[in-house]
């Protein structure tokens, strides 16, 4: 009970932040990144989360339902922008690849 409610807690602060700053970061993004921080300072142990983020995790695909339903039931409004769509996902795909590699080099350097 304790990392659920960690987790709201944290979750309605992002949101809170999030309109405090004017919507500019999504509320769950900025909780997530909070909680990261609990975790790092060490106000959150990680042993109580387990549990929880275990059970979030292993079913992590139910909640791209919503989603893909969402797009489904809006594709009439994307049908102009296919090949847009198309273009910004291999590109960012690739800046990801890119951006991913350069990151772990650097990494690896800086670990010797």
């Amino acid at each position: 009970m304790y990392a659920i409610f960690v987790i709201f807690l944290f979750y309605a602060a992002g949101l809170l932040l999030s309109k405090v700053i004017g919507g500019l970061i999504p509320g769950n993004v900025l909780g997530m990144l909070l909680l990261f921080g609990a975790l790092l300072a060490g106000w959150v142990k990680p042993e109580k989360m387990r549990t929880v983020a275990s059970f979030i995790t292993t079913h992590m695909a139910l909640y791209f339902v919503p989603v893909g339903v969402g797009l489904m039931v809006t594709t009439r409004y994307f049908a102009g922008a296919t090949v847009a769509i198309v273009v910004a996902s291999a590109v960012s795909t690739v800046l990801v690849l890119v951006v991913t590699a350069w990151v772990q080099q650097i990494l690896e350097k800086w670990k010797r």
